[in-house]
């Protein structure tokens, strides 16, 4: 279970990377049937100030605050640097020791591959600084384009924004899909994008003047057996169908029929661990139509059948 939460920072942390941790993490969601988190952000020196990207940081923990953490996040660290402290490269080793969750963003991966936690592992992090950690960490399988990996014990993920990704697909592998949905709806951002998503998205930036595509999306989940279109999905954004697969790439970072089919997993995952529904029923529920269709998307998105995913996490411990 995911309770406690502890965010690593030292000198050089990026302030807006360590911001994305805490609006996942940190925030009171209980009202919207969020468990609260113990959060914490812990550094060598609790109490001393730290620079970070415009201002300093006063990390209110000591590393011993990580002994009893279920996670520990590493937000990015500016500019890479050739060194880090002794005492938080072991506080990382004794974490991985004892089974701790790890989490990365972005040149948050250097410390974990710097402490060895990374050998033999894939990982990932931002495009800018994948060649320099390639040949600084040759132990490690350092993959350029996705957005995160997760290896079990340890998640690492590209820049900011994939950082979210990462932080709601740990919360959704431990707490569930409803638990993640409701931290995505208040944060305003996709419920889910798949980890293996490029990173690079080659389109024009959006024009400001259009709105937001939040509405025809939350409009897509709530109608998730209907049929649709780009055309129809156009329409009721008020665009032309162009503009419309444009924005859509742009602000989901894959397109309407991937998106959509997305999300029906999400939902078939869902309806898998709070139903005891057939196959065939869940897959109508959720608009694949056929338990074969549900069966290559689910194991496409998920990794692994809906049978699989049922036993182990189905609330009910029911088969299909």
């Amino acid at each position: 279970m995911l309770k406690t939460v502890s965010a690593l920072v030292m000198n050089g942390s990026a302030a807006f990377e360590l911001g994305v941790v805490c609006e996942v993490f940190g925030v009171d969601r209980t009202e919207d049937g969020v468990p609260p988190f113990d959060f914490r952000v812990c550094g060598e020196h609790p109490g001393r100030p730290l620079d970070s990207t415009g201002f300093r940081l006063v990390p209110s923990h000591g590393l011993d605050a990580l002994e009893d953490a279920d996670l520990v996040v590493v937000p990015a660290v500016a500019g890479a640097p050739a060194g880090f402290p002794p005492a938080i490269l072991d506080a990382l080793r004794a974490a991985a020791a004892r089974g701790t969750t790890l989490l990365t963003v972005c040149s948050g991966a250097f410390l974990l591959a710097e402490a060895g936690i990374l050998d033999g592992r894939r990982c990932t992090l931002h495009w800018k600084h994948v060649d320099e950690f390639a040949r600084r960490y040759p132990e490690t399988k350092v993959d350029p384009d996705v957005l995160f990996v997760d290896e079990g014990s340890v998640i690492t993920s590209a820049g900011t924004a994939s950082g979210i990704d990462a932080c709601l697909h740990l919360v959704r592998r431990e707490l569930g899909s409803a638990v993640a949905n409701a931290i995505a709806r208040r944060m305003i951002v996709p419920p889910q994008r798949d980890g293996g998503q490029r990173q690079f998205i080659d389109l024009p930036v959006p024009e400001t003047e259009c709105d937001s595509l939040q509405p025809v999306l939350d409009w897509m989940i709530e109608n998730l057996t209907t049929e649709f279109s780009t055309a129809r999905l156009a329409r009721r954004a008020r665009m032309s169908e162009r503009t419309f697969a444009r924005r859509f790439v742009a602000e989901t970072g894959t397109t309407p029929l991937r998106w959509i089919t997305q999300q029906r997993v999400l939902h078939a995952r869902r309806l898998l661990e709070e139903t005891g529904l057939g196959m065939e029923e869940i897959a109508h529920a959720c608009g694949l139509g056929s338990g074969a269709l549900l069966r290559h998307h689910f194991r496409r998105v998920v990794g692994v059948t809906p049978v699989d995913y049922r036993r182990s996490f189905s609330l009910a411990g029911s088969e299909l």
